[in-house]
Parts: C-alpha cells; sequence; structure tokens
C-alpha cells in the first residue's frame, strides 16, 4: 500500500476535506498548498499524479494526533 493509498483511506474514514488536511498539516508545522494536496489525491494514470512523500504522510500524521488529542504537554507541567 502507498503513501497516496494512506492518505486517501484517512481522509474518507475521518471525513476530511483538504482544507481540514491543510489545518491538520499546520498544526505539525508543515506547509502545503490545495494544488501540491490534489495532485497526491488524483489516479496514479493522471497527469498531474504526485506520489505522496513520507514527510507529508509523517507531519500529518503528527498533526493528526495534536487535531485529536490536543498539544502535548511541556515537560514539568502537570495535567
Amino acid at each position: 500500500m502507498s503513501n497516496n493509498d494512506i492518505m486517501k483511506k484517512l481522509r474518507v474514514a475521518l471525513q476530511l476535506r483538504d482544507d481540514d488536511i491543510i489545518e491538520i498539516l499546520k498544526l505539525a508545522n508543515f506547509r502545503t498548498t490545495k494544488t501540491e494536496l490534489s495532485a497526491i489525491f488524483r489516479k496514479d494514470d493522471h497527469p498531474n499524479f504526485q506520489p505522496c512523500k513520507d514527510q507529508l504522510l509523517r507531519n500529518f500524521l503528527n498533526g493528526l494526533v495534536i487535531y485529536k488529542r490536543g498539544p502535548m504537554p511541556k515537560k514539568g507541567e502537570s495535567n
């Protein structure tokens, strides 16, 4: 399974729109545009298809943790 397939499945399972994914990536301090994002969701035979790089998937997953759980408390802080 490719990174593109993983991103597609997560987008459908979590019912995320492109704006939501961009906001999640911002939580991990990773910037991307709607154009770059739409290129990874295209079919692999489309001329504008781009493979999803490991860095994008990694930052999306890190941002998703923050999006769902909230930011990690700093060391020395108690909840």
